[in-house]
Parts: structure tokens; C-alpha cells; sequence
């Protein structure tokens, strides 16, 4: 009706095998392939996180509240630097674009330029990758504090620099009056986590000496309430200010352990992953590590591929073939790891 023949094929075409379908080549429906039992492996794990978050009693951590830090900048700026690493990955994504585009036009120098753009991209996420990472071990200056009336809370604000500890009482190794200038936070963390700051900012050193903490004030400190065991606060109620300290500094100075920090990898040398972290359910950073290592892997294994395809075309190995298609599925793998990163992004940061 609209004037084309319809186009006979015979059984022997039709049924003989050994014509591409879609007239792709083989190597790239093998890729594409590939790219979708991957892409079931994420789903799985992103319904699992998903299915785990709605069946979780405890306060699920918020994204802007767990990352909100900048290099050299500390605290107070949410989720820049995760969009930061998301903007650069989707840029290298439009990089790789253009290197298949150049290719497909024999532009060996276009492959180079924007083949070699998207490697540098990839180093970037990779490297923040690993800064968010131990950030997010380590924690906050806070920490995640116990307030008297049992409701735990996560605090927010400008933590005072420690200038120094000035040793009281000596111990094995400390002397009296001796000043300590170094490893003061780790120290400080330590302590707190030990129950061994006291009232008047004491602290109780490993060797058993006596020290003055002396830091800066804190600025600005904002306590949010994440479980609650009193009826008088409910779960999001914040506290500010001079009442917002006050709360944390009973809490620290009370002789015990009631701070935690992070989601370190070690409790006590030798468990995995400890019951409880600075952000909230245990499950959480199960989830986290688990699924952002797995795709900062595929990150890594993209760099590698287009290292290794960067030299070829260097070389002019796919030149003198007559074709980019080991650029072109290098792209796919590429975009599919660009692609899954926008879900990663969307469960962990935004939802």
C-alpha cells in the first residue's frame, strides 16, 4: 500500500545462520549482551537496597545530612561534590561520544584528543571515589552522640580546631607539662569512643597521662534527633545553638562511651563492619560499600579498557584496519557504567 515491494528472503537465507542480525557485528552484540546481564546484576542489587530501606524500623540516613563535605573546604556544602563527580563522569560520557563520532570519520587525532579526555575523566571519579570513601569511614569531627535521655543524634556545625593537648599528670610516656601536637583528632576520637573525656575538656591519654584539650569553639552546632527514646522528641526535631552543645558535651564528658564516627571496616580487630554507624541502620553502609564498589570497579575495568584501546589507537592499529569498532564497543561499556551511576546516584543521594 504505501508502494514497497515486499522483500522475499529464501529458506536457505533465512534459516542457514551466519548473518549478523541487525547486521551488527558479532563483537558488538556480544557487548550488548554483556551490558544486559550486567544491568539485571544492578537491578538486583538496587531492589535489594530499595526492599531493605522500606523494611528498615530505624531512621534511614539522608543524603544532604551524610554528605555534605568538600575537600580542603570541611563541612556544609551538600551533596556538591557527589554532583561535582557526576557532572565530570556525564562530560567523559560526552567524550566518548566524540571519540566514536571522530572515529567513524577516520579522525585518528579527534580519537586521541577525546579518548584521552574521557581517560582523565574516569581518573577523577575514581580519585574522588576514594575521597568519599574515607571520608565516609572516618566520619565527622561529631560523630553520631547518645544524649542523656537515650535518643541518639547526629550533629552538624563547624567542629573547633584542636590546637594542642597540655599534659597535667604524666604517665609511661607523656610528662607533665609536655605539649602534644600531633595525631590529635585520631587521639580525641579514640578517647571519645573509650569514654575518656571528662568534664573541663580532661582527656585520658593511652599511656595513662592526663591532658587540657585545647581547641577553638564550636560554631554553629545543630543536633538532629535520628532515634528517640523520650516522648518529649520525636525523630527530625533539631536542637541549636548554646542548648545543641550543652546536650553534646553532657554526653561526652559523662565517663562513657556514647559516640560512635563513621563506618569504619574493623570493630575491636576483627569484625567486618560494625553493628552500628555515624548515619544510621548497619545495612546502610553494607549497601553503600557494596554497591559503589561495585560500580567503581567497572570504572576502574572502563579506564583500563580505554587505556588499553587509547594505545592501539596511538598505535594505529584500528586505523590501518579501515575502523574504530573496538572504540565504538569500548563506548558502550562506557555509557552503560555513565547510565547506572545516574540510578547509584538517584537511591543513595537524592531518595
Amino acid at each position: 500500500m504505501g508502494g514497497h515491494a515486499t522483500k522475499q528472503i529464501d529458506s536457505k537465507t533465512l534459516w542457514g545462520g551466519k548473518v549478523s542480525p541487525f547486521s551488527t557485528s558479532y563483537g558488538k552484540l556480544m557487548m550488548w549482551f554483556f551490558l544486559v546481564s550486567d544491568a539485571l546484576t544492578f537491578s538486583g542489587l538496587l531492589i535489594a537496597y530499595g526492599f531493605t530501606r522500606h523494611q528498615t524500623i530505624e531512621s534511614w540516613p539522608i543524603g544532604e545530612e551524610t554528605f555534605n563535605s568538600l575537600p580542603f573546604l570541611g563541612h556544609g556544602y551538600p551533596l556538591i561534590y557527589v554532583a561535582l563527580m557526576t557532572f565530570i563522569l556525564i562530560v567523559s560520557s560526552v567524550t566518548m561520544v566524540l571519540a566514536v563520532e571522530a572515529g567513524h570519520r577516520m579522525d585518528k587525532k579527534g580519537v586521541i584528543k577525546w579518548m584521552f579526555a574521557t581517560i582523565i575523566g574516569g581518573f577523577f571519579f575514581l580519585g574522588s571515589q576514594v575521597w568519599e570513601w574515607s571520608h565516609f569511614i572516618h566520619g565527622t569531627e561529631f560523630g553520631r552522640i547518645t544524649l542523656s535521655d537515650g535518643s541518639e543524634a547526629i550533629v552538624s556545625g563547624h567542629f573547633g580546631e584542636i590546637k594542642n593537648f597540655t599534659v597535667l599528670e604524666g604517665g609511661s610516656h607523656n610528662k607533665k607539662g609536655d605539649v602534644i601536637k600531633d595525631d590529635l583528632m585520631h587521639t580525641f576520637q579514640h578517647a571519645a569512643l573509650t569514654g575518656n573525656i571528662h568534664s573541663g575538656g580532661k582527656i585520658h591519654l593511652h599511656d595513662g597521662s592526663i591532658a587540657q584539650i585545647n581547641k577553638e569553639h564550636d560554631h554553629d552546632m545543630i543536633l538532629t534527633i535520628k532515634s528517640s527514646s523520650s516522648s518529649e522528641r520525636n525523630v527530625g526535631d533539631k536542637i541549636y545553638g548554646k542548648k545543641a552543645e550543652e546536650e553534646y558535651y553532657n554526653s561526652l564528658y559523662s565517663g562513657s562511651s556514647k559516640v560512635f564516627y563513621g563506618a569504619p571496616w574493623f570493630e575491636d580487630g576483627n569484625h567486618w563492619l560494625p553493628t552500628k554507624n555515624e548515619y544510621g541502620p548497619q545495612q546502610y553502609a553494607h549497601f553503600f560499600f557494596f554497591i559503589t564498589g561495585f560500580h567503581g570497579f567497572h570504572v576502574f575495568s572502563g579506564v583500563l579498557i580505554n587505556i588499553l584501546i587509547f594505545i592501539g589507537v596511538l598505535r594505529g592499529t584500528y586505523h590501518k584496519r579501515g575502523h574504530y569498532e573496538m572504540v565504538e564497543k569500548t563506548g558502550l561499556y562506557w555509557h552503560f557504567v555513565d547510565l547506572v551511576w545516574v540510578f547509584v546516584f538517584t537511591f543513595f543521594y537524592l531518595v
